[in-house]
């Protein structure tokens, strides 16, 4: 078996310019969801947005830093799981409140602030945390990866798809409604789709390797939801404001990180296995934790006295 640093996915210049448009459209249905009121509204409670952008932007990928130490990972996975942890949340965070009977307004207020934000503190941390990595800091000169030039790439895929999406709700609220539900649910697909098609033409890579990403991928993902509960407990927020930062702080747009593997680190192996399987993962254990929740706060049924 080749080193997991060593080997690369093959991904197509076509299909790197369509998974380019379906992140882009991901983050059009964010937009599509937002309104400038919830900036608004998270002006008047920056204490739940504060909660939720420490957790995201600071707490996290310090924890992730942590863990591929005490798992004692390679470079490319290392750099992957951090990379994913730099990672916005997407609307899925929203849905997943919305099933769990969150705070969804919350959620998409901090969904809105934490995009906006993670165009400047996405590229940025991603350096920091990647180079001070003992294995993935090698990988990262070797590559010479300019957060100058990540920021540029995610200010595209997340800024213009925002400003447009932000645009229409503005100008046009009938369109942006009836847009809002199609554009995220085809988005999604579509990446799934990608997804599938990737692994299914690199299958012998993912068949070797992916017992050294599937351990630290459900750890990593665990940590992320486990964090933003216990944030959101440990700031004595409500319930369902709870359950809002859970989601936020643990579902990352994992597209967007396979978007930069791809177009910044040549696919490389560990860190395009970790982006892949997180994505699927995460939707996985994010349905799981929003059914529980669903499941203790439905009302008891009634009991007829005979």
């Amino acid at each position: 078996m080749n080193d997991v640093d060593a080997i690369t996915i093959a991904f197509e210049e076509g299909s790197l310019t369509t998974l380019r448009i379906v992140i882009g459209l991901i983050l059009l249905g964010v937009a599509l969801d937002t309104r400038v009121e919830d900036f608004r509204a998270a002006l008047r409670r920056p204490g739940s947005i504060a909660v939720a952008v420490i957790a995201q932007f600071l707490l996290l990928p310090g924890i992730t830093f942590l863990l591929t130490l005490l798992l004692g990972l390679r470079g490319s996975l290392a750099l992957g799981l951090i990379l994913v942890a730099c990672c916005p949340p997407g609307n899925v965070s929203n849905i997943l409140t919305h099933r769990a009977g969150g705070d969804v307004a919350l959620s998409v207020s901090m969904t809105a602030v934490g995009n906006v934000l993670s165009i400047g503190l996405m590229p940025l941390n991603f350096a920091f945390w990647g180079g001070l990595h003992p294995t993935g800091q090698e990988l990262l000169r070797r590559i010479e990866v300019s957060p100058l030039n990540m920021l540029a790439e995610v200010g595209l895929v997340i800024g213009i798809p925002f400003v447009i999406g932000l645009a229409v709700v503005t100008c046009w609220p009938r369109v942006a409604a009836v847009g809002r539900r199609f554009v995220g649910p085809a988005a999604f697909l579509g990446l799934t789709a990608i997804i599938v098609v990737g692994v299914a033409n690199n299958w012998d890579v993912f068949v070797a390797y992916i017992g050294l990403v599937l351990i630290a991928v459900f750890l990593h993902d665990a940590l992320a939801l486990a964090l933003g509960y216990g944030i959101g407990k440990a700031a004595r927020l409500p319930v369902p404001s709870v359950k809002a930062t859970t989601f936020e702080v643990g579902i990352r747009n994992a597209g967007l990180g396979l978007l930069l593997v791809f177009t910044y680190f040549d696919g490389l192996g560990g860190m395009a296995l970790v982006a892949a399987w997180w994505g699927i993962w995460d939707i996985i254990a994010g349905l799981a934790v929003a059914a529980v929740w669903k499941r203790r706060s439905a009302p008891e049924p009634e009991v007829l006295a005979v």
